[in-house]
């Protein structure tokens, strides 16, 4: 008889990507921000820029750079438009709602927080996002906030290009009150 064995990457992955298995210490939020400036600076083409302008916008956001954060997120939403095609369309998309909703929850505009988190619901998608699903981090953020119909609303959103994820269960959970466990979806 032969044996064998599953191994479910997603949560590996998200810890790799959140630097569990480094040897060295994680990055400072302004050590991060200045090496996505670095990277921002030495993207020519629009593939390295939809990786340097997301990064660097949410290491903005996270050293309080409040109008950087929004130009380069606005950057990013700008250059997916002119990419439509390319299969990074859709991670750009999500990722540059994604950091325009926290700026908007930061400076306690829930509406506007609210219209972002479902336009990055309304992507396409992309690999990435159909195999490990979005980050969850606006979505615990909102139901902390009251903000439960508009996370529903985002989950089903979510469903068009995310068939194997927990969407179902986090939305029960929602529904009756508890806060989801949404895992490694809260480290990338």
């Amino acid at each position: 008889m032969r044996l064998t064995r599953t191994v479910y990457v997603a949560p590996i992955v998200a810890l790799v990507a959140a630097g569990c298995f480094q040897s060295h210490p994680p990055l400072t939020p302004a050590e991060k921000y200045q090496k996505a400036q670095q990277a921002l600076s030495a993207a020519k083409d629009p593939k390295d820029r939809y990786s340097a302008l997301e990064d660097a916008a949410k290491s903005a956001l996270d050293v309080d750079e409040r109008e950087k954060t929004k130009a380069y997120a606005t950057g990013l939403l700008e250059l997916a438009q002119a990419q439509r095609g390319d299969w990074n369309y859709g991670n750009a998309t999500h990722g540059g709602h994604v950091v325009l909703e926290r700026l908007a929850l930061v400076d306690g505009d829930r509406e506007s927080a609210k219209r972002h988190l479902l336009a990055a619901g309304g992507t396409a998608g992309s690999p990435q996002l159909g195999t490990f699903g979005p980050n969850m981090t606006l979505a615990r953020d909102l139901i902390k906030a009251g903000e439960k119909d508009a996370v529903l609303q985002y989950f089903d959103l979510c469903r068009k290009f995310w068939k194997a994820g927990p969407l179902d269960k986090w939305t029960k959970d929602v529904q009756s009150g508890a806060m989801p466990d949404f895992g490694a979806n809260l480290l990338y």
